[in-house]
């Protein structure tokens, strides 16, 4: 039986960066924005409120990724550093960087910008180096990159955004060489595309809300150009209601299960590649 949608890393302290899941499987999930934690001197800066951090990070992505058996889920706020953009717009210093939110009280100083960067360099490090373990086994890889994404920004009572830019479930693979991994790719849509979430056909698009352009994937094709297949995945956030957080469980459990359902088809489609 399934455990609730529970975010099991909710009293993540300010030290505690992330937690990693190390298996013998060539497929790894991450959920990069899971995390909602800061440190202390970023959280008396911050002039959000916790609800207003929490629409522009992606819980339950944490839960979605549980069955994987390689996972990555990160325990730091996307407002303290975001470790899907570069080194440089880690830290969003200005509210072009962060949907239109003034993030801070004022200016933050050096040594918390530093310190925040700091954890984007140990992210990536670490990163490097599972990935690499993973390679030397099995040879290649695929970083299955889950995301979540807001689709009522105009307000609670307001229309959602059309359904022609925004699928249920994006695919973004912008970042690498799309004949070289065409094969992963299209296992991907086809096996998404061919499931049902609460009776329903899922709307399973490539590069239309999103085109895969985040750090993550392009640090993964090109420190492993030839090994490493990073696919991101944006789930439209219809299984929870953004602005009150509440989730749908049996929209949950169905993506969790889901995503589970991607790994065998994966590690086939890696053997045939040999």
């Amino acid at each position: 039986m399934q455990s609730e949608p529970t975010d099991r890393h909710r009293s993540a302290t300010e030290n505690d960066w992330w937690t990693t899941y190390r298996g013998d499987s060539p497929i790894v999930a991450t959920a990069i924005h899971n995390g909602h934690a800061m440190r202390r001197d970023a959280q008396a800066l911050v002039a959000l409120s916790n609800e207003e951090r929490r629409r522009e990070e992606d819980p339950f992505t944490e839960f979605i990724i549980r069955d994987v058996t390689n996972r990555i889920i990160v325990h730091r706020s996307r407002f303290e550093v975001d470790l899907n953009r570069t080194r440089t717009g880690a830290v969003y210093l200005q509210p072009t960087q962060a949907w239109g939110l003034a993030v801070w009280r004022e200016q933050p100083p050096p040594q918390l910008i530093e310190a925040s960067l700091a954890v984007h360099d140990e992210y990536y490090a670490m990163l490097k180096s599972t990935l690499a373990a993973i390679e030397q086994r099995h040879g290649r890889f695929v970083v299955l990159d889950v995301h979540s994404y807001n689709h009522r920004r105009q307000g609670p009572e307001a229309e959602p955004a059309q359904p022609a830019e925004t699928p249920e479930i994006n695919i973004g693979t912008a970042s690498m060489s799309r004949a070289k991994w065409a094969d992963i790719i299209d296992a991907v849509i086809s096996t998404l595309s061919a499931s049902k979430v609460c009776g329903r056909t899922l709307d399973v698009r490539e590069n239309v809300a999103f085109q895969g352009r985040g750090e993550q994937t392009r640090f993964i094709h090109e420190h492993f150009p030839d090994s490493g297949c990073a696919i991101a995945i944006e789930f439209k956030k219809t299984f929870m209601d953004e602005w009150t957080g509440k989730p749908d469980l049996e929209a949950l459990r169905a993506l969790r299960t889901l995503v589970a359902s991607l790994a065998p088809v994966l590690t086939d489609a890696l053997a045939r590649k040999r």
